[in-house]
């Protein structure tokens, strides 16, 4: 979901753009807008943040959404890719925030269609009712011709609403000298269908899948190696010998988690396969902005454990949303940390003093030694044992969340 200008915008003033008349000769042709009160400008800028966190809100819904559908998921992972990827590749925080008035018009679009269908769903259980009492009597029949006419006029009403644009306000009100007009100057099948088509392709739904597929192999080959070992080790029956045997890849996963936040950060800012696996170029960086990056690896695995208490049970797959919800609530945080921390160590010069980096490094030892200590314990309660270590939600999509 890339920052781009709306398609789906449309011109609400019906007025001509410029003035009909032509200007005098060797006259330019000046409009002046009126002054703007200090009232007007903050109900502007009141609705414009509310528009911002509506789309915020939206936009954490399709991911969560996106993140339990099969194959779909890489797109959620995509966008969390790229969340981190241009914030170190600009340098700017805000940059993070992809698409959120996109968010905000999709997230108006399917809860004006999802308000309108309720009347319907009312008027058909009232149906229903009266059926049951007089099967095939006058009164059903009646009310099965009114159902079929207010479902094709609450059916039209939302087409036009789409039309126009899919803001909540279109909704609410249908603009019928407006529509009047627009029917009569005809090509709204075709100007709909452009709309549509350029909408769909400002989202750039192959670009975030394609990352979201990289960006899951490539995590992967990271993760295989102490993940399998550990997998492996769990399955001895003795759990002291199984802990041992588990310390080898319990000590290679630790050194994974160092650098795997900012290795996804810096491969999305690159967009290149090889960037993955240049963790010596991460460990570079770090020397650049140590603080940064400590804060921001605490900010990720602190975010991650929470959801391993989502494990314990199995959650049905037509519920399985909303725990992801909580996934990409607490994962989007982590990766503009993640992004933030690589951009300032791109822009500074020179290397932290040596203090700080000796800080920052001891400071993430005992992060991701409480982390993988934390995640062995939670094998014991976890509903698919051993193999929840592969759902490494922190890095990789949501697969733990849907159930049988």
């Amino acid at each position: 979901m890339a920052t781009i200008s709306d398609p789906l915008e449309t011109v609400e003033n019906d007025e001509p753009l410029v003035a009909s008349s032509p200007p005098e000769t060797g006259e330019a042709l000046v409009t002046a807008s009126p002054p703007r009160g200090w009232i007007r400008s903050f109900f502007d800028a009141m609705c414009s943040g509310g528009e911002w966190g509506f789309g915020l809100v939206s936009l954490i819904f399709l991911l969560a959404i996106l993140a339990t559908i099969p194959i779909a998921n890489m797109l959620s992972l995509g966008y969390l890719l790229e969340v981190s990827g241009r914030i170190a590749r600009t340098g700017k925080f805000r940059e993070g925030f992809i698409g959120i008035r996109t968010a905000a018009r999709i997230g108006s679009i399917a809860l004006g269609t999802w308000l309108f269908f309720w009347p319907l769903r009312f008027f058909a259980d009232l149906r229903d009712s009266a059926n049951l009492i007089e099967p095939g009597g006058p009164v059903p029949r009646r009310m099965t011709i009114v159902l079929i006419v207010l479902t094709l006029a609450v059916g039209f009403h939302i087409a036009w609403a789409w039309f126009r644009g899919g803001k909540f306000r279109h909704f609410l009100w249908p603009a019928p000298l407006r529509l009047w007009r627009r029917i009569r100057a005809g090509g709204m099948f075709s100007e709909a269908r452009d709309k549509s088509l350029g909408f769909l392709g400002s989202l750039r739904l192959g670009y975030y899948f394609s990352l979201g597929v990289r960006g899951f192999l490539t995590t992967l080959v990271w993760l295989i190696l102490p993940v399998g070992w550990m997998i492996a080790a769990r399955g001895i029956e003795n759990p002291p010998a199984a802990f041992l045997i588990s310390l080898p890849g319990m000590l290679a996963f630790c050194f994974v988690l160092l650098y795997l936040p900012f290795m996804q950060a810096h491969f999305a800012a690159e967009n290149r396969w090889r960037a993955m696996f240049e963790w010596r170029e991460v460990r570079k960086q770090f020397r650049y902005a140590p603080l940064a990056f400590w804060l921001a690896l605490l900010i990720t695995l602190l975010f991650a454990l929470p959801l391993y208490l989502l494990k314990i049970e199995l959650i049905d797959r037509e519920i399985a949303w909303l725990p992801s919800l909580f996934f990409v609530a607490l994962m989007l945080p982590a990766r503009l940390l993640s992004g933030w921390a690589l951009g300032c160590a791109r822009r500074r010069g020179e290397p932290q003093n040596r203090f700080l980096r000796w800080v920052a490094r001891l400071g993430e030892i005992p992060v991701v030694v409480g982390y993988v200590f934390f995640m062995y314990l939670a094998l014991y309660v976890s509903w698919s044992g051993a193999y929840s270590l592969l759902e490494q939600h922190a890095f990789l999509v949501p697969a733990p969340f849907v159930g049988g």
